[in-house]
């Protein structure tokens, strides 16, 4: 599990991603980045959330196109998240980030998914020190 202060709770969260933010894809992977409005990141965006501002806040998607089964939908989301874990501490904060996983994702494993999110995040500009 991510901590709390760096996940995507809302669906208006969620709405706010889809709407303005910026995507990329791979084979398997969708991730569409908002970067926060530099006056809204030294305060909270919403006002029970005091913690939005110390770093990225994630949201993984896995649709029932990804697969039927809640238990292969939830261990490619553990996967997902594991390889986030990894990654976590090179993204930039005031980020808000939706990561969609596309029905071939179904046949991936950690070193795959790490190996996609690095280079959508190097592409989005997300990681610190992108290039």
């Amino acid at each position: 599990m991510l901590p709390k202060h760096h996940r995507l709770r809302r669906s208006r969260e969620f709405s706010k991603v889809y709407r303005q933010g910026r995507k990329a894809a791979s084979a398997h992977l969708l991730v569409r980045v908002w970067s926060l409005p530099p006056a809204t990141s030294a305060k909270p965006v919403v006002a029970s959330d005091s913690a939005s501002s110390i770093g990225p806040r994630i949201g993984i998607v896995v649709s029932l196109k990804v697969h039927k089964r809640a238990v292969v939908r939830n261990r490619l989301k553990r996967r997902v998240r594991a390889a986030l874990r990894t990654l976590l501490p090179r993204l930039r904060p005031a980020q808000w980030i939706v990561i969609s996983l596309k029905p071939e994702a179904a046949e991936c494993e950690y070193g795959e998914f790490l190996r996609e999110l690095e280079q959508l995040f190097t592409k989005l500009e997300v990681l610190h020190g992108h290039s």
